[in-house]
Parts: structure tokens; sequence; C-alpha cells
């Protein structure tokens, strides 16, 4: 009684202080916004820094960044010549980081009061090395893909927390906003296009738990335009191939919970497109032996079409949704298969095109 509440699980005076590490490619039209919404913060200012990277930014969003660190005494900027790509980035600055914990997150992820407090909660427990935020999402649209996509991303999330409850193996953090433990960074491995799954797969590797914190909310405009959202989900497809590669032996790990999270949640998911093809391949091969397998060949055939005729209602602005949920799914398990041939091709750089923003 009368003793001081914390903001989190860690007493007052044990506040760990923090770092903020923000990549940034011409992130003009946001930077500010995020960083007045970083400093309006529950937690204690003056044990948060915010490191801003600009990968060689063409804009004005390096100079918006020095104008801001005269208003707020912990914020540096950093450039770089040369675009480096964000992987690159990490490898280059968080070995410099000397606080406990690094909050990674990007230009476009805006936090509310409570996210920074709600990420470090999780890290009073010595066992955690990884804790995710929650996104939620703005901008959507029914003249698009982004109800399909909250839809997809709602359901992943409510799996990653399943995982996190049961036996903090979660699979893969929201690239836009999570924390780690600095001490537990390694390098990315040059032209890896997926760090953030690289990173989680690294803490759990090192015997450490990696969780979902559905309190620590931010938000991110969704993904609306179908071939914006089909170049990512390639992109992310080709590197979750090359994690796979790079963390194969934890499908056989001891330990409880993570070789099952693993393949159940991720890897059976990225053979999709394969179960799909041996579908269709099997159904045209039965189709001449069996009436129900005939019909069943043709519903099959039919629904392929489906994103076809979607597309042709679209054009007419006829929007169905439950049409569009057939369309994102076979174009996302085809950006899948895409991915996967870019990976076989060998992928030769990670420095990429932001996916574009506030899409229509």
């Amino acid at each position: 009684k009368g003793k001081k509440k914390s903001l989190n699980n860690y007493p007052p005076a044990k506040l760990p202080e923090i770092t903020i590490l923000i990549p940034a490619y011409n992130e003009a039209d946001i930077i500010e916004e995020k960083l007045t919404r970083v400093f309006n913060t529950q937690y204690p200012t003056d044990r948060v820094n915010v490191w801003v990277v600009s990968d060689a930014s063409e804009d004005q969003t390096e100079s918006i960044v020095r104008a801001l660190e005269v208003k707020y005494p912990t914020l540096t900027l950093f450039r770089n010549k040369k675009r480096l790509g964000k992987p690159a980035s990490l490898n280059t600055y968080i070995p410099r980081i000397q606080t406990d914990i690094t909050i990674l997150t990007d230009a476009n992820v805006l936090f509310t009061p409570e996210t920074i407090p709600n990420l470090i909660k999780g890290f009073s427990n010595e066992k955690i090395g990884l804790v995710d935020s929650q996104m939620k999402n703005t901008g959507l649209k029914a003249n698009g893909i982004s109800l399909q996509e909250s839809a997809y991303i709602s359901r992943e999330v409510q799996i990653k927390h399943n995982e996190s409850i049961l036996w903090q193996t979660m699979m893969g953090p929201f690239g836009g906003c999570f924390a780690i433990r600095t001490k537990l960074f390694l390098p990315i491995p040059q032209n890896f296009t997926v760090d953030d799954f690289f990173i989680n797969m690294t803490v759990l590797a090192q015997g450490y738990g990696s969780i979902n914190e559905p309190t620590a909310i931010v938000y991110e405009d969704v993904s609306n335009n179908f071939f914006e959202e089909y170049r990512r989900k390639t992109r992310i497809a080709s590197g979750n191939f090359q994690n796979l590669m790079m963390f194969k032996h934890l499908l056989l790990s001891s330990r409880k919970g993570l070789s099952f999270s693993f393949l159940s949640h991720k890897v059976l998911r990225w053979m999709g497109p394969f179960f799909l093809i041996l579908i269709f391949t099997s159904a045209f091969i039965l189709a001449f032996t069996n009436t129900f397998y005939l019909y069943t060949c043709i519903l099959l055939t039919f629904s392929i079409l489906l994103p076809i005729f979607d597309l042709l209602l679209r054009k007419l602005g006829i929007h169905i949704s439950l049409l569009r949920f057939i369309t994102h799914f076979y174009g996302m398990n085809t950006a899948l298969l895409t991915g996967f041939f870019k990976y076989l091709k060998g992928i030769q750089t990670n420095v990429w095109q932001p996916t574009q923003r506030n899409q229509t």
C-alpha cells in the first residue's frame, strides 16, 4: 500500500533504457507524425533513445528529422551514403546500440501512448527475447483487397498469440514494430529479404521465448491494391524459403512446441501452392475414372476462373466480398509460388522499392 505503481512489470526505478531504431527511405510524408507519436508516450522519455537511419533518402526526410532533434534531445539522425536496404542497416547500427532492449519499427507504423510500455513489459521475464506488437489496420476499402488482407492478418495474429500463450514460440513478428533483447541480435545474412522472421528464429534458436503482446497496439495502413500486395508477397515468399533452409533444423527441435509451431503455422502454408498443384493434378487424372471426380475437376476449374470474373466486375464498380476472398487466396498462393522460383534462381539484393502507401 502506498507504493508507486510501475507502467509495466518492472519496478519504476528499474524501467530499462531503450533504443528505438527507425530505418527510413523517403518518409517525409509520415516521419514527423511518427516521431511525435513515439515521444508522446507513457514511458519515461529520458529513457527512450530514438535513432532514425536514413537509407540515402532523396526527399525531405533528413531535414525534418534534423529539425526535430532540437525538440527531442534523445533523437539522433544517421545517414547511409548509399542505399543499403533495411537488413544491412540493421546489421550496421544495432551492434552500436548500448541499451539492453531495442525496438525496431518502420516509419509508417504509428504508436499509441501505451505502445512502448506494453512492448517492454514482457522483458521483465528474463526468458523472453522478443516481443511483438499488435497491428491494427487502417484504410479498409471495399474496392480492393484490404478487407481480405485484414481478415488474413487477424487470423495470423490469433495464431501467433496462441503460440505465445502455450509455448512462447511465436512464429514471426509484425515486421513494422517489435522489440528484441539487443544482445540476441545476430547479423542478417546478405540478401535475406525477410529480416523480421530471421531475427525471430535466431531468438528462438538461442533458447529464448518469442511472444505477441496484444496491448502493444500500433496502426498501419493495410494493403488494398492487389498488384502491389502481390509484389510484396512475392518478395516475402522468396525470403520465407531462405529462412526455411536456414532454420530447417528447428523442425526437429526438442523444445516444446517449437517444431509444431514452425511446421503447422509456417512451413505447411508456404507449401500451399504445391498442395494446390497436387490437388488439381489429381482431380484431372481422376476425372477420367469417376463421375464424382469429373464434377470435382469441373468445380476446381471454375474456381480458378473466378478471379478473372472478379476482375471484370471490379472494372464495372461491383465488389463482392466473398468473390474477392477467392481472388486473394489464389493470388497470394501464386505469389508464394513465384517467390519460390525467385529463391531457386538466387536473390541478388534485399534492397527493394517500398510498398505504395494509402493505396486505392
